[in-house]
């Protein structure tokens, strides 16, 4: 009776051990962690590939654009840009993507980091109230952008309404420690007067001449400045995510005050890397990942260096407090 007990003990325990490793080859797919700008996700610790489930709506909806001016945006998740997406090459994901029951127009999104028709945008076109789902596998790390490209009425209007942002592929090893992450995207508006009082919308025919009313970080005129400054320490080292989505314009991405000690050119993470950059070209629909160490304290100033772009609102706050270090800086008269 002991030998016919224990021999059912060591059929459970093997049974247990086959059951676990059966489990552990499914695994249940983890959430994505998605940020607003300027947040980012936090680095992935997993070291090997996984499922991850993302899910966005596209929402219509009426916002801030400038100081006193509203704007008729598109969006994914109600924020311009959209949230920020951060994998890991290898990941096999899942993208829902639902579009609100309000909307007037169909969505879809082109993710610049799948390798399938359309980025995705073949088979996640959705009307009001409906739900698309497709999966992609990461293949390729780097800085990518997504934005919708629904054909209805015309991809452009998609875009410059602000339906924008960017997804982060790290590579097997991760990236090296920063003491701060933060997510920028530039973008243009081509702003008319809406049917309703002090609402705009956009301007087709201002899209077609490249002749934007606004040029602005994150969404809208003094997102990166007054309470909404970037903060840091004299002696951090930063990490930017810098997207542009024009949607006509190239960007010369430049941090007033500091030297990029490195800059993954085009957002690759396994191809060019520059080292004491000073302006760095951001394509229209590219993206660009910078780094640098803050040496001293003071406001630099995050600008798109075709200067009168400043004065429509590309311009940003970093704020370092800290230590002096005349070694470095210091006023003499």
């Amino acid at each position: 009776m002991v030998l016919n007990k224990f021999s059912n003990r060591l059929k459970w325990a093997g049974y247990a051990v086959v059951m676990g490793l059966l489990s552990a080859g499914h695994a249940q797919a983890e959430n994505a962690q998605l940020t607003t700008a300027p947040n980012v996700p936090a680095p992935i610790k997993r070291t090997a590939p996984a499922k991850v489930v993302i899910k966005f709506e596209a929402k219509e909806y009426v916002g801030d654009l400038a100081d006193g001016k509203k704007y008729k945006f598109w969006s994914f998740n109600g924020t311009v840009p959209g949230p920020m997406a951060r994998v890991r090459v290898g990941d096999t994901v899942e993208f829902h993507l639902s579009n609100h029951k309000d909307s007037e127009f169909p969505h879809n999104i082109d993710i610049h980091a799948v390798n399938g028709p359309g980025g995705g945008a073949a088979v996640s076109l959705v009307g009001p109230g409906d739900t698309a789902v497709f999966q992609f596998k990461t293949l390729n790390p780097g800085l990518y952008i997504y934005h919708c490209a629904s054909p209805i009425p015309n991809i452009p209007a998609h875009i410059a309404n602000g339906m924008y942002g960017l997804i982060l592929v790290e590579p097997e090893k991760g990236l090296a420690k920063v003491d701060h992450e933060y997510y920028v995207l530039q973008s243009e508006f081509f702003t008319k007067p809406s049917d309703k009082k002090g609402i705009s919308e956009l301007s087709m025919e201002k899209g077609l001449a490249e002749h934007p009313d606004h040029v602005v970080f994150n969404g809208k005129a003094g997102a990166l400045t007054g309470d909404n400054v970037l903060k840091a320490k004299a002696g951090d080292t930063v990490r930017i995510y810098f997207g542009n989505i024009g949607p006509n314009s190239a960007s010369s991405f430049h941090v007033i005050g500091e030297i990029f000690d490195k800059v993954n050119v085009e957002g690759s993470l396994d191809g060019a890397v520059n080292h004491n950059v000073q302006t760095t070209l951001v394509p229209s629909a590219g993206a660009t990942i910078v780094e640098f160490k803050i040496d001293v304290p003071g406001d630099y100033l995050l600008v798109d260096h075709s200067i009168f772009r400043v004065a429509k609102g590309a311009a940003g706050i970093i704020s370092a407090t800290g230590k002096e270090d005349p070694s470095v800086f210091k006023s003499i008269k």
